[in-house]
């Protein structure tokens, strides 16, 4: 199973018109997000404001132009919630926001790309046959849980 097959569109719902355009994750400097992001993953600015005491950005993958991470920065963020994600097994006790997924061509090839631009590696790349997908796990210098996504043949 290449992809998923999707059931039938639902263009009759009250709620066809919606869409998946950006994730947002919260840190307290949208300077060394940036820089992660741009130097690390070679993600694009899209765009920066402010709203209140935060800086904003969205930031898009290398060759994707339909998807976003929206970087919060700055200000007081509070609580700090430190998850331990230095195991994947760990982190899926949390409750809430988990992570988002990047698709790539070959996770492994990825994997030492990250490594050798001293990405923290969370899980090593691993087949998860349910869905026809090879899966690893890094995070940001925040925190924040990423998932890379290889669809097996």
């Amino acid at each position: 199973m290449p992809d998923f097959i999707a059931p039938p569109r639902n263009t009759a719902s009250t709620f066809a018109d919606m869409r998946g355009h950006h994730v947002a994750v919260r840190t307290p400097s949208l300077a060394n997000a940036k820089a992660f992001y741009v130097n690390k993953l070679d993600f694009r600015v899209v765009a920066e404001w402010t709203y209140a005491d935060e800086q904003l950005a969205y930031l898009a993958p290398p060759n994707d132009d339909h998807f976003y991470v929206e970087v919060l920065g700055g200000g007081e963020p509070s609580p700090t919630e430190v998850r331990p994600y230095t195991d994947l097994g760990d982190s899926l006790k949390y409750a809430g926001y988990h992570h988002f997924c990047l698709n790539v061509n070959n996770v492994d090839d990825t994997i030492l790309k990250l490594r050798e631009r001293g990405v923290t590696i969370v899980s090593e790349p691993f087949v998860l046959e349910a869905i026809s997908r090879k899966l690893a796990f890094f995070h940001d210098p925040f925190g924040n849980l990423i998932e890379l996504a290889e669809i097996l043949p």
